[in-house]
């Protein structure tokens, strides 16, 4: 098999067929089995119409590696992540190509307890296998290494279970939430809680928007990043005068927020937010957070009695970190939320549910939570720039403004304290795209003025 474009740092994705096809999906199986030697392996898929083939072909892929498979349907990452531990398998596979554009798909693979097999442990000897090893497809496992079994399950009542024990559903006060599956594979995780709520009276109203999973994404691929992608939501809230929007990406490990405006929430201040909400479960835990902004969510975590942790961005160093320090949240300002309880694993459902029961137990509004943090710390949001020399752009800035810095830090990128604002830059591991934050103490204008200033540096 030829060298693969599809093996990225942290997961597999490529376009249909081209890139990524069932024989690549069958080799990457049965590369798995082989590195893991698992003897059970979840499987789950989102509702990209390329996605039951590839699975069906990851599956046998898996089998004639003598792996017994659980195939859980149709779900979000979380769900794979989830299932993995409370079912105790050795691994688990989701296909998926997340918020890419529909001719694409992927996979994000685990292993034992759901730990992340990325490029650095484990996904790099498995594209290596799959490319030079098992080139071709043996469907029927063979004498050494017996066909492994396959078995369709329903996890969806743990699953369901399990998020809504990070909160405590009767204590939520009347609340109608737009929420917008975008087509993707959020919907019937909705639908089970919805259940609930009804079987236990708790005054939580749904309006359903873009709710039913559909592979030909007829409103568009389903990333709330994207500001085309958020009006559908944005003009809900407004239409039936909602407390609160949530949106999801296709995979649903990410939720955005919308205040009861409809106005979109950064996720760097939807982190100091939820750090607030666990601190109140969890006296004196350590948070982890990401080093693009820091300001506020160090401050509210600290206010909180916690304790701050700063970690590298990116999913597999940020679930490392909560490992090593035993964190109960870590939180990245690009929407993805992680919990200790949840295999220390990123989750788009918990997160909406801990600002809802932190609306009621505060009888505030969404924008009053955040009014305050957002005044407090203004800041740039992520504003990329595409050079010929990023690495170029950032040594320019370093000269200008280390002498006069107060810290400067090199976690990820380099961050700079400037006393009353700082600002971090940092290059894109897979394109050439330098990314820019800016915060300030409380100065909008002077936000604005630095943010101005740094571009047209980078990008003179």
């Amino acid at each position: 098999m030829t060298k693969r474009s599809c093996f990225k740092a942290y997961d597999i994705r490529g376009r249909m067929p081209d890139e990524l096809n069932e024989a690549v999906a069958w080799r990457i199986g049965r590369a798995t089995a082989e590195y893991l030697k698992p003897k059970t392996m979840v499987v789950g898929g989102d509702i990209r119409l390329s996605t039951p083939e590839l699975k069906a072909a990851l599956s046998d892929g898996l089998r004639a590696g003598g792996a017994d498979v659980i195939d859980i349907g149709l779900c979000g990452t979380e769900e794979v992540y989830f299932a993995t531990s409370h079912l105790k398998a050795d691994g688990g596979i989701m296909v998926t190509a997340s918020h890419n554009p529909k001719d694409y798909n992927g996979m994000k693979l685990v292993r034992e307890e759901s730990k992340p097999i990325s490029g650095d442990t484990g996904l790099r000897e498995i594209q290596r296998l799959a490319e030079d090893v098992f080139v071709e497809p043996n469907r029927t496992g063979s004498p050494d290494t017996p066909l492994g079994s396959y078995r369709q399950i329903s996890n969806l009542a743990p699953y369901a279970d399990h998020i809504l024990g990070y909160i405590k559903p009767d204590e939520l006060k009347p609340l109608k939430l737009v929420v917008n599956a975008g087509n993707g594979a959020a919907g019937h995780v909705i639908d089970a809680i919805e259940e609930r709520f009804k079987a236990s009276a708790v005054p939580v109203e749904f309006v359903k928007i873009h709710h039913e999973p559909d592979g030909h994404f007829p409103h568009g691929i389903p990333n709330p990043l994207l500001h085309d992608c958020r009006q559908a939501t944005v003009d809900a809230v407004l239409e039936h005068k909602a407390d609160m929007g949530i949106a999801w990406d296709g995979d649903f490990d990410r939720c955005f927020l919308f205040d009861e405006k409809g106005q979109f929430i950064e996720g760097y201040y939807i982190v100091g937010l939820l750090g607030e909400a666990f601190l109140a479960h969890y006296p004196g835990a350590k948070i982890i957070h990401d080093p693009r902004l820091t300001w506020n969510t160090t401050d509210q975590v600290a206010s909180a009695g916690g304790v701050p942790v700063l970690c590298k961005t990116g999913h597999a160093f940020i679930k490392e970190r909560m490992r090593e320090e035993d964190a109960a949240y870590g939180g990245e300002m690009s929407a993805h939320h992680y919990f200790r309880d949840f295999a220390y694993c990123d989750s788009g459902m918990i997160p909406w549910l801990l600002v809802a029961e932190l609306m009621s137990h505060k009888n505030k509004k969404l924008s009053e939570l955040v009014a305050e943090r957002i005044a407090l710390f203004p800041s740039s949001g992520e504003i990329n720039s595409t050079l010929d020399n990023p690495q170029a752009a950032i040594d320019r800035t370093l000269a200008i403004y280390e002498k006069d810095a107060v810290a400067v830090d090199h976690t990820d990128g380099i961050s700079l304290d400037m006393g009353d604002w700082r600002f971090n830059l940092r290059l894109s591991n897979t394109e050439p795209v330098i990314r820019l934050n800016v915060e300030s103490r409380g100065d909008v204008a002077l936000m604005e003025e630095k943010t101005s200033e740094l571009l047209s540096l980078i990008r003179q």
